[in-house]
């Protein structure tokens, strides 16, 4: 009984230690978050700048969206689909809940669903962990990034965004989607599968119309050469930033449930240390009494 009551107390002492680790662990990615969503939000305002000036440069006489086969960029024309392009974004790290798994099981539904062989389309993983599990099963990994910062700039994403980007302009593909979890609030994430390209979803109601004359020097499609690249690099950074920022949520929820269940641990082998104390001391009584008795 000795031995049993020492060992409760070792599971006591080390499921403690756990729980502060995971506290700890709680309120740094509680921090993360709180910067996540503030940069996010700043990042909005320059993206539906670009995307301001953007529907107004591709409004035909301000007034009608300029798309389809008689469009003025090839960003905006939607080709026949040979192949589609994803960019999936998973977490380099686990201690995140379902956030992965969540994420890896929409996009292999899509796979199956949508496509007959893996000729078909071609994957960009962000995240070391999207990244191990389709290298591990043989997919075709076009492109991989690792080790994004907690608030990752636009710099360390630059690469693999405009590799997307020169890879739709150069035919690689025809579509782009970006695979994500969506920030709704630090509980709750949605998995979403947005198409970046071609740029499709604009709407001439948000465009502004000015009483002068719109001058556009050096000329209008110069200007959409450098804007739509860039625009289309923001949408993807933009999803980017959302997903991180779903990732933090993630991570201080699940160390949140992980401290939780510790203290209920605790608490359980808190009553089983003094149910098993209270009978040995019971035993050492019965004990007692029984010799005295048998001294009579």
């Amino acid at each position: 009984m000795g031995a049993s009551l020492i060992e409760i107390k070792k599971r006591i002492a080390s499921t403690k230690k756990t729980s502060q680790i995971t506290s700890a662990m709680q309120m740094v990615s509680g921090a993360k978050l709180n910067k996540s969503e503030a940069y996010a939000k700043e990042f909005q305002i320059y993206a539906s700048k670009v995307r301001e000036v953007v529907t107004h440069l591709v409004t035909s006489d301000l007034g009608e969206i300029n798309l389809g086969e008689d469009a003025i960029h090839s960003m905006l024309i939607s080709r026949p689909v040979k192949k589609t392009g994803y960019i999936v974004i998973t977490s380099d790290r686990g201690l995140v809940g379902s956030y992965n798994s969540s994420i890896i099981k929409q996009v292999l539904t899509m796979l199956e669903n949508d496509h007959h062989s893996e000729e078909e389309y071609v994957i960009m993983a962000i995240g070391g962990t999207g990244a191990d599990f389709f290298k591990g099963r043989g997919y075709n990994i076009a492109y991989e990034l690792r080790g994004l910062s907690d608030q990752p700039t636009f710099d360390e994403v630059r690469k693999i965004v405009s590799t997307a980007t020169k890879m739709y302009g150069q035919e690689m593909f025809d579509e782009l989607y970006v695979c994500y979890n969506h920030h709704i609030n630090s509980l709750t994430h949605q998995f979403r599968a947005e198409k970046m390209l071609p740029i499709s979803d604009l709407d001439p109601e948000e465009a502004k119309t000015y009483d002068v004359e719109y001058i556009l020097e050096p000329s209008e499609e110069a200007i959409l050469d450098t804007l739509l690249p860039q625009y289309a690099e923001s949408l993807i950074y933009g999803a980017i930033l959302d997903a991180k920022t779903a990732e933090h949520a993630a991570s201080m929820t699940s160390m949140k449930s992980a401290t939780d269940n510790a203290g209920k641990i605790v608490d359980e082998l808190t009553i089983s240390y003094n149910r098993a104390r209270q009978t040995a001391i019971t035993q050492e009584i019965t004990e007692i009494v029984g010799g005295a008795a048998a001294l009579e």
